[in-house]
C-alpha cells in the first residue's frame, strides 16, 4: 500500500509537467503571432505598371533666330530733295509701290521752270522710286525735305519671300539634318509651327563651330524678325518599342548600372538588370531584358529595396 506522501508527490509532478506543457505551447503561439507581425511590418507598399509599346523618339532642342535672307536696297537715283514719302515703317509693300519722289537739285534751284525745259530730254525735275520686291520696310532712313545724294539709301526692304528661321546647328549634328526634313518650331508664347529645312548656310562659325540653318515655315501670320525660337530636330525614331515610366528605372551612383524591380509572386520583389535606350518625356526604352505584358514592374516604392524585397501591392 502506497503511503499517502508518495501519493501526493506523483500528483504534484504530474501537475508540473501539464504546467510545462502548457506554457511551451502558449510561448509558440505567441512566437508565431510575432513572426506574423514581423512579417506585415516588413512588407513596403508600392505600386505597379506594365512594360508598354508604343512610339518613341530622340530629339534635338536648338535656338533658332527669325530673320530675312533677302533686303532691297532702295536708294535715291538722283540729287535732291525728297518731296514724297509714300511709305512707312513697318508697311508691307508691293513691286512696283511708288515709295519716294524726289525732286532734282536742279529742279529746286530753278523753281517753277520745268515748263520752259526741253522736252526731248524728258525731264520734268521729279524722280519716281519704286519698290523693287515684295516686303516689308524694315528701315527707314530719310522724311520728306531732306536732302540726298545719288545713290544714298533710303530704305530697306525685307523680302517676305526670304523671311527663315535660321537655326545654329553643332557641325557634328550634322547628321541628322536633312535637306527638306520637317522641323517643329515652338514660338515663345507657345505656338507650334511647321517647318521644314530649306538651306544651309555656306560658312561655320569659327567659335562656336556652329552652321545655320534655313528653316521655312508654312504661315501666313507676320512673324517679326530677331525673333527667337525652339526647333525641335528628330535625332531617332522607333515606330514600336517597349518602355517603362522613369520612375521605375533604379541606378547606382555613377550612373552605369541600371535595374528594376519585379514581382515574382504577390509580395516579393527581386532585382532585373535593364539596359537604357531612348528617352522621350517621362519613358524610357528597354533595350533588354524582354519583359512581357503581363510582368509587374515596382513603379513608386522602389527606392532603396533590396533583392528578393518584400512588398505589398498599393492601389
Amino acid at each position: 500500500m502506497k503511503t499517502p506522501i508518495i501519493l501526493f508527490s506523483r500528483i504534484k509532478l504530474i501537475f508540473f509537467i501539464m504546467g510545462c506543457v502548457l506554457f511551451l505551447f502558449s510561448c509558440k503561439g505567441k512566437g508565431s503571432a510575432d513572426d506574423n507581425a514581423d512579417n506585415v511590418k516588413a512588407q513596403t507598399p508600392v505600386t505597379v505598371t506594365s512594360i508598354n509599346d508604343s512610339s518613341m523618339a530622340d530629339y534635338i532642342n536648338l535656338n533658332a533666330i527669325s530673320a530675312f535672307l533677302q533686303k532691297n536696297y532702295v536708294k535715291a537715283n538722283a540729287n535732291g530733295y525728297i518731296q514724297e514719302v509714300n511709305t512707312q515703317l513697318g508697311h508691307y509693300v508691293n513691286k512696283g509701290d511708288i515709295l519716294f519722289t524726289i525732286k532734282t537739285k536742279e529742279a529746286q534751284a530753278i523753281g517753277n521752270s520745268i515748263n520752259i525745259l526741253d522736252t526731248t530730254f524728258k525731264f520734268s525735275g521729279l524722280n519716281k522710286i519704286k519698290a523693287a520686291e515684295h516686303g516689308y520696310i524694315t528701315q527707314l532712313t530719310h522724311q520728306i525735305g531732306d536732302y540726298v545724294q545719288d545713290g544714298e539709301q533710303l530704305a530697306i526692304i525685307s523680302n517676305r519671300a526670304s523671311f527663315v528661321f535660321l537655326m545654329q546647328l553643332p557641325y557634328e549634328m550634322r547628321a541628322y539634318v536633312k535637306i527638306n526634313q520637317d522641323v517643329q518650331l515652338t514660338l515663345p508664347d507657345g505656338e507650334k509651327l511647321k517647318g521644314n529645312i530649306s538651306s544651309f548656310m555656306p560658312t561655320v562659325d569659327t567659335l562656336s563651330q556652329t552652321q545655320g540653318v534655313a528653316i521655312k515655315i508654312n504661315s501666313g501670320d507676320q512673324i517679326p524678325e530677331n525673333l527667337v525660337a525652339k526647333a525641335r530636330i528628330v535625332k531617332l525614331s522607333k515606330p514600336n518599342t517597349a518602355s517603362l515610366p522613369k520612375s521605375a528605372i533604379l541606378s547606382n551612383e555613377t550612373q552605369t548600372d541600371f535595374w528594376v524591380m519585379k514581382l515574382i509572386n504577390p509580395t516579393t520583389a527581386i532585382k532585373v538588370p535593364v539596359k537604357e535606350g531612348i528617352q522621350t518625356g517621362d519613358r524610357v526604352e528597354i533595350i533588354s531584358p524582354r519583359f512581357s505584358p503581363n510582368d509587374k514592374i515596382i513603379v513608386s516604392g522602389n527606392y532603396g529595396l533590396a533583392d528578393t524585397a518584400k512588398v505589398k501591392v498599393v492601389q
